[in-house]
């Protein structure tokens, strides 16, 4: 039986994704995402449903006796590959109009679509006009003539208000102080490609913006940030070309939150390769939404099915096998399967709901950063909120300065750049470090004046906290449970499975271990930068950091820490995981005495005449009165004397007096109980 995606639906519908997912909750029909499937027959009813909901928002039908193209004045010259988009722009209205239209006549056609005659007789006769799809005719060549007429007559109640009423309410707008949830609108989404070395992730961003990137580049691969703006179906994607996911997981590190989507690439022919599942598990990390994208499917050697198990295996299941992955098999040198790609991202950028006010105060990332000889520092920016202009002062965490000169992804001169724009910024002091977020300043002054705090915050070592295995007692997490981060990295494969199977056999329901990563080879600066926006340790076995991962654990006190013997590795985490445990408290009994006597003292009450018969009481101890087994009460004592002196403590074999505090009602007989609360840490049996 033939099946359609709810997206593919709910764009032939032109309604949302999320709009029809509601319709499908009112009807009853059970989808877990916009991906799920609907067979015809239900596919039928929505429609059905859609249109009958939908009446009262369209014309009155057409009749088909008057299908035929009207004696109108108003004769409107298209392309011969105009679409019903097109045709709607030219009629000045808006797409949505005319599929509405179309929709109530039984077209089901989206606005992309090259019309038939019968649409296009559809369309003259709602509009009153002549429609010839000639393409000859110029522009300048279309006659000027009155604007079709309206649509014919709307129910009361969904009429829509006059245009002159609009306008009014627009200027209101302008003129009053917008808030800025108010005027936020939907924004193109930020891409990052991320995988292995030679799986295609610049020969892809290549073939989606059309310029040679990778023939510049020694051996092929990515040696430079950059951002770039493609155009696609009328919509604007953002795509960060990074040269690894060190430099994505950098920017988590330092708080910049610049990626909406990440594209996971791999080769077809190759499958998971160990960069593979480092840029996954950084991706996870940064807790953004993965599309994957099965490269070089048409090789001859090509096995998607075997990515497929292999990336179900580290818990990334296709959205086909019931999972909630989205898996597109592309080929980046044909362009195969790319259309399918960008759908796919504009349809997770349309159910995130991306969107940003350009009239805020701005706010954004920087991508990368460089001292040119000619123009001096050079900042790769992203605007994540409001409009960045030039002239502005804009600061990060360590620069700052005055925006001299604005380009855009193309290299042209601007003078603004709204929310998702990727801009070169030139003008600042000095070389900010990519990944720290820029906002506007007033005054020179106040800006140089942040540079310099943060500068000297930095040299002061106010910044991340230490990450000791002695101190991982205090970083408890929300949960119950207490949970240790690893990043584990060994020299070899079999090494790397014991290891493995040693820290998930010490985790346990009172303290977690989470291998957030692992892998075999030395201890790098990706490595490092996880850990860092993770919280975790680096544990390595027989491998040492090189030099850059070395500089970056001490500036983000991340540790490592190195064994050459599995057990001396055991007994650390062992008494880590123990350090993050809340000790336990056990009372302890120190003395017990017997009331024989009760004496009565003016203006100090009753006194219990007691014969200590086990232990030590002490004048400071917590005491408990037992009468029969069952605890009267429970306090401490207000003094205690052998005899006529005042004493500190009384051991077992002597008489003594006690008064408690706040409690008089003691008879002969009752036991009087002594003791003191241990604080115990508490061990795990591993």
């Amino acid at each position: 039986m033939n099946k359609i995606r709810v997206y593919e639906l709910a764009k032939l519908l032109g309604r949302t994704n999320p709009e029809l997912l509601t319709v499908l909750t009112e009807l009853n029909i059970e989808v877990k995402s916009h991906m799920s499937s609907l067979d015809m027959e239900t596919a039928q009813l929505v429609e059905d449903h859609v249109n009958k909901t939908k009446s009262g928002d369209l014309p009155q039908k057409i009749d088909p006796a008057a299908k035929k193209k009207p004696d109108a004045a108003v004769v409107v010259h298209v392309g011969e590959k105009a679409t019903v988009g097109d045709i709607a722009k030219k009629l000045g209205r808006s797409p949505a109009e005319l599929v509405k239209i179309l929709i109530g006549e039984g077209f089901m056609i989206p606005a992309n679509t090259v019309p038939s005659e019968d649409v296009l007789t559809v369309i003259s006769v709602a509009f009153n006009c002549e429609i010839k799809m000639d393409g000859d005719r110029t522009e300048d060549e279309i006659p000027v003539s009155e604007p079709p007429a309206p649509l014919p007559p709307e129910p009361e109640e969904t009429r829509e208000k006059p245009r002159e009423t609009e306008e009014k309410k627009s200027a209101a707008v302008r003129k009053a102080p917008v808030p800025e949830a108010a005027d936020a609108k939907p924004r193109p989404p930020i891409v990052t490609v991320l995988g292995h070395v030679d799986h295609g992730k610049t020969t892809l961003l290549d073939f989606i913006r059309k310029t040679r990137v990778t023939d510049g580049e020694a051996g092929g691969i990515t040696q430079h940030i950059g951002a770039y703006k493609v155009e696609y179906n009328g919509n604007q994607i953002v795509f960060l070309d990074t040269p690894g996911h060190e430099a994505f997981t950098a920017m988590r590190a330092r708080g910049a939150s610049a990626t909406d989507i990440a594209i996971l690439v791999v080769a077809a022919e190759d499958g998971v390769k160990p960069q593979t599942l480092e840029a996954m598990n950084h991706a996870k990390a940064a807790g953004v939404p993965i599309i994957v994208a099965i490269n070089k499917v048409d090789k001859p050697d090509a096995k998607p099915e075997r990515v497929r198990q292999q990336l179900s295996d580290y818990g990334l299941v296709p959205e086909e096998w019931g999972g909630d992955v989205i898996m597109v098999e592309i080929s980046a040198k044909t362009g195969q399967g790319v259309d399918n790609l960008l759908d796919m991202v504009l349809l997770v950028a349309e159910m995130g709901e991306l969107k940003a006010s350009d009239s805020v105060p701005v706010t954004g990332v920087v991508v990368e950063a460089n001292l040119d000889k000619g123009k001096g520092p050079v900042a790769s920016v992203i605007v994540q909120q409001g409009t960045l202009r030039r002239g502005n002062i804009v600061a990060t965490d360590t620069s700052w300065g005055k925006i001299r000169a604005m380009l855009d992804d193309k290299g042209r001169p601007t003078d603004a750049a709204g929310p998702s724009s990727p801009i070169e910024v030139l003008g600042l002091e000095t070389v900010p470090m990519p990944g720290e977020t820029f906002r506007i300043i007033v005054s020179e002054r106040e800006a140089r004046d942040l540079a310099g705090m943060s500068s000297r915050k930095e040299i002061s070592g106010q910044g991340r906290a230490s990450m000791t295995l002695e101190e991982l007692y205090s970083q408890m997490q929300e949960s119950d449970t207490p949970q240790l981060n690893v990043v584990l990295k060994c020299d070899v494969q079999g090494s790397l499975e014991a290891f493995h199977s040693t820290l998930m056999k010490m985790s346990s329901d009172a303290a977690r271990i989470n291998i957030i990563h692992e892998g075999v080879g030395r201890i790098s600066g990706s490595d490092v930068d996880l850990a860092a926006v993770s919280h975790a340790i680096i544990i390595g076995f027989n491998v040492r950091p090189d030099a850059n991962a070395k500089k970056l654990s001490e500036t983000e006190n991340v540790q490592i820490r190195l064994y050459r013997v599995i057990y001396d590795m055991q007994e650390d985490v062992k008494a880590a995981l123990e350090g993050m445990l809340a000790p336990s408290l056990r009372e302890n009994t120190v003395g017990t005495a017997e009331i024989r006597n009760i004496f009565k003292i003016p203006k100090a009450g009753k006194i219990a005449g007691c014969f200590v018969q086990d232990g030590v009481i002490k004048r400071s101890t917590k005491v408990r009165v037992v009468r029969d087994g069952i605890v009267l009460w429970d306090g401490s004592l207000s003094s205690l004397k052998h005899f006529k002196d005042d004493v500190r403590e009384i051991s077992a074999g002597n008489e003594c007096g006690f008064s408690f505090s706040g409690f008089q009602d003691f008879r002969e007989g009752d036991i009087v109980e002594a003791y003191e609360m241990l604080s115990e840490k508490q061990t795990l049996d591993i």
